[in-house]
């Protein structure tokens, strides 16, 4: 890996990253400001893409254009899936998908995007092991979950959505950009991996929930990545 791309959301999600990184320099494009320099010994370009799917995927493809990132790292919160997972708590991904993407009319499982080979898009499998490692030691005092995340352009804030989510797709947790950047990645050939603290439930408590608890959560996420690079940079 000789450069990594790191993306969040929101500025919540970046400010530590780019506040503990060595910039080289800041360029602005569509929209966004890409932060390129050293984090904890890796060569790094730190962004905030904005929210949702769209903004996600140009994100993502200006990193493997502009940058030549060969990995992304997607770091953020998340709302929980699962019972056993809690605020707080870390999921890294095992596989991606499009909650809300719908083409049954023309033949495909809900969720499948037409004409593409896969279902959803596998994270990069040493990647995703040596973060959950790592996770267990730089946040031992929560749990680490290493499951499928689904995204939608959406916040999930019902009871009724968060169970056809789980109904029709399983998963771990629930977020708006994961899958565009797993595709995006997919498409150029390039490891990535998702990594998602919790932040609500995704039920009817999580508008409540989300803004009480998103900077801590935001927090274990920088942990992990900055132990992740540093990691990563011993074996280079």
């Amino acid at each position: 890996m000789q450069k990594i791309g790191i993306i969040g959301a929101m500025e919540i999600e970046v400010e530590r990253l780019k506040a503990d990184m060595t910039v080289r320099r800041e360029i602005t494009k569509a929209r966004m400001v890409f932060c390129e320099g050293e984090l904890s010994g890796m060569p790094v370009v730190v962004v905030r893409s904005g929210i949702g799917k769209v903004n996600a995927a140009v994100c993502a493809q200006i990193l493997t254009d502009e940058f030549g990132a060969d990995c992304i790292m997607n770091t953020g919160v998340a709302g929980s899936l699962d019972a056993r997972i809690d605020i707080g708590d870390i999921v890294i991904s095992k596989d991606v998908l499009h909650h809300d993407m719908d083409a049954v009319n023309f033949g495909y499982p809900l969720g499948q995007i037409p004409q593409m080979e896969v279902f959803s898009f596998e994270a990069d499998a040493a990647l995703a092991s040596l973060a959950e490692e790592v996770c267990r030691e730089v946040n031992p005092d929560i749990a680490v979950y290493h499951g499928r995340i689904a995204s939608g352009d959406q916040f999930i804030a019902d009871k009724a959505a968060k169970e056809r989510i789980i109904s029709c797709f399983g998963g771990s947790c629930t977020e708006m950009e994961g899958a565009a950047i797993a595709q995006t990645s997919y498409l150029n050939g390039i490891p990535f991996v998702i990594l998602r603290a919790i932040s609500d439930k995704a039920d009817d408590s999580a508008s409540m929930d989300y803004p009480a608890f998103e900077r801590e959560a935001a927090q274990h996420c920088v942990r992990l990545v900055e132990g992740l690079l540093a990691r990563l940079a011993k074996k280079q």
